[in-house]
């Protein structure tokens, strides 16, 4: 398989709307050598293959906000006049199915292993954030039982008041005999 483009362009592509992570139609389509309009035609040609946790259209709220997130084209100003579709993992692998083109079918193998790496990059954050909350629990035990051990020293090196009874031998007040 040639690889077109690096992991890293595509990562960056991928975002997450929804709680969910996508790429969207304007940075699919050229990975996949084809215009968004043309992608966005074939997948409502076949709107089967897409269920919406496959791939759903993004509203005017969320298309603001992404407006707002980067330097994108405004309607009205040669940019796009529809809303945006978000593709999944699964969409992204769908679309390269029904393109069927060589540099699709490449390109969506390798779109969804930039979506595994991306995954894995988040399971490994999830376990350094839980092995430093353990962490965290284990140096606040020690910190209460290090607390006790210094209290506990302080205690015994307090000067104590006079013991009742002197140890060892007292002279006494009568001489020897």
């Amino acid at each position: 398989m040639t690889e077109f483009v690096p992991t890293r362009s595509v990562g960056h592509r991928i975002v997450e709307i929804r709680g969910v992570k996508v790429i969207l139609d304007s940075d699919l389509a050229p990975l996949y050598g084809v215009e968004t309009k043309r992608l966005n035609e074939q997948m409502k040609r076949n709107r089967e293959r897409f269920p919406s946790d496959f791939a759903f259209q993004l509203s005017s709220e969320e298309c603001a906000h992404l407006r707002s997130q980067s330097a994108t084209s405004t309607a009205g100003h040669g940019g796009r006049r529809s809303l945006p579709f978000a593709y999944t993992e699964h969409g992204a692998l769908m679309v390269a199915s029904i393109l069927n083109s060589r540099q699709a079918i490449e390109m969506g193998v390798f779109i969804v292993r930039a979506f595994v790496r991306l995954r894995s990059v988040y399971a490994s954050h999830a376990e350094l954030t839980r092995r430093l909350d353990e962490l965290d629990a284990k140096v606040s035990r020690h910190d209460a039982e290090l607390r006790a051990i210094l209290d506990a020293i302080r205690r015994l090196a307090l000067p104590q008041g006079p013991r009742s009874r002197p140890i060892g031998f007292a002279p006494t007040d009568h001489p020897p005999v």
